[in-house]
């Protein structure tokens, strides 16, 4: 882990209808000597959070009343009145079918963990968003971490990644937080 990263100093929202279930989530959590927690039981609620505190770190339940989970996660990442766009966001969920791990990808979530959660699963989930943060990426039609996670030598269209020979990138912008700084690729030109 990043040694310039203390777990003890994230502070985590966690999304979740049902209390056990961040209950859970947070002793998990706490084995890893993170100590700062807010918690929501609906989008709503957990958006004003974002809005008002400073949250480092957010983990979503997919299924959820009146806004569900990527209804959330497209708030935080394109709301005008979202203070972080940016922030790493896991989506925790018992719903792993393909068609919601890619709603989930498309809707900007940075990493998905499936229920029944275990304490090394999401350990990697975290050093995941927090040691290898992901390059965001804006287009028309999406804002969020870079969806593609390896580079294909073979794939010649007009998005290829900074690493690709002959890529041409439109705008940069470094945005810092405690735990990411990622870079912005816009497409949208």
């Amino acid at each position: 882990m990043n040694n310039q990263i203390r777990m003890d100093r994230l502070r985590t929202l966690i999304v979740d209808d049902n209390v056990h279930m961040i209950n859970i989530v947070k002793t998990i959590l706490r084995g890893f000597s993170m100590k700062h927690f807010y918690e929501a039981k609906d989008a709503a609620d957990a958006f004003d959070l974002v809005k008002s505190e400073a949250i480092d770190l957010i983990i979503v339940d997919y299924q959820m009343d009146l806004l569900d989970g990527l209804d959330f996660i497209k708030l935080v990442r394109t709301a005008e009145d979202s203070p972080s766009p940016f922030i790493p966001i896991i989506m925790l969920t018992a719903y792993s079918e393909r068609s919601r791990v890619v709603a989930a990808r498309d809707a900007g979530v940075t990493e998905f963990c499936n229920k029944p959660v275990n304490a090394h699963e999401m350990f990697r989930k975290l050093v995941s968003v927090i040691d290898h943060p992901r390059d965001f990426v804006r287009t028309s039609s999406y804002f969020g971490p870079d969806r593609r996670r390896r580079s294909d030598a073979n794939y010649n269209g007009p998005f290829r990644r900074s690493t690709d020979e002959g890529r041409k990138e439109t705008e940069e912008q470094v945005q810092t937080n405690e735990v990411a700084a990622p870079k912005v690729m816009n497409f949208t030109k």
